[in-house]
């Protein structure tokens, strides 16, 4: 058994009109799964669900996480069991450093994993852990002190997502157009980022509708996504097919060879 298991997933939003429409996939650690597809196509609704968004409604399905299913528990919860998203368009938070924000963050994963238990990281621990994963990830030491995404570039904003990352060590990272936004210099430094982080410990599904992310994220498995279903699947060679031939050719007449 898969660490997580979509088991024929339906997400409708929220006047009744179904998106996602039945959706099978199953995720292990070690392992980098892509999802493609086009604009359009449902591929943030089968991410946001995935992770609990009160926006859309899952209809029919289960989502397992080491099976348990996740489907009734909330977002804060679905984060204590080890899902992760990263957003496409992260929220600016005036106010908040990002310093501050990742260690409430850490401590509220670290509270929810202890069984309840208050026991706050302590300061200088949090510090040496920050410091080592910014090297790691090539994060500038001045961004902790601004303001968490208020005025960042693109590629600031996705760097900050994989810093955060690194710090709660999710076991599911959910990536939603990451590459969304960036120039060439900032997607490599992400998809290193994230390259180092899926292991033994993490499994990633990576959603995009380029292939370009996945020059520097090797998939295992890649899912091509049409019309909220996957239509077909495959390895790394799947999406260097779809950068020739598009998404026309994936499109649910063309797989199934109707007219």
């Amino acid at each position: 058994m898969a660490l997580l298991e979509i088991k024929n997933l339906h997400v409708a939003i929220e006047d009744g009109t179904e998106i996602v429409k039945g959706v099978d996939l199953s995720i292990d650690t070690g392992e980098v799964h892509a999802v493609m597809g086009p604009n359009g196509s449902g591929k943030s609704t089968l991410a946001y669900a995935l992770m609990g968004h009160p926006a859309y409604v899952i209809t029919e399905g289960e989502i397992l996480l080491d099976g348990e299913n996740l489907v009734e528990l909330g977002a804060d919860e679905r984060a204590q069991r080890g899902l992760f998203l990263a957003f496409q368009y992260p929220h600016a938070v005036p106010g908040v450093t990002v310093a501050n924000f990742l260690r409430t963050a850490v401590n509220a994963v670290r509270k929810a994993r202890a069984g309840g238990v208050d026991d706050p990281v302590p300061v200088s621990e949090f510090r040496k852990t920050l410091t080592e994963a910014m090297e790691q990830l090539k994060v500038p030491r001045e961004m902790t002190s601004r303001y968490l995404n208020d005025g960042f570039s693109g590629g600031e904003k996705k760097r900050v997502e994989i810093l955060q990352m690194a710090l709660l060590r999710p076991r599911i990272a959910v990536l939603d157009e990451t590459d969304s936004g960036l120039d060439i210099d900032a997607l490599k430094t992400v998809a290193e980022g994230v390259q180092k982080l899926v292991g033994p410990d993490m499994g990633a599904l990576v959603i995009t509708h380029y292939q370009r992310i996945l020059d520097y994220i090797e998939p295992d498995y890649v899912h091509v996504f049409v019309d909220g279903r996957i239509v077909e699947e495959g390895g790394p060679e799947l999406a260097h097919r779809l950068d020739a031939e598009g998404y026309e050719a994936f499109t649910p007449e063309s797989v199934g060879g109707g007219s």
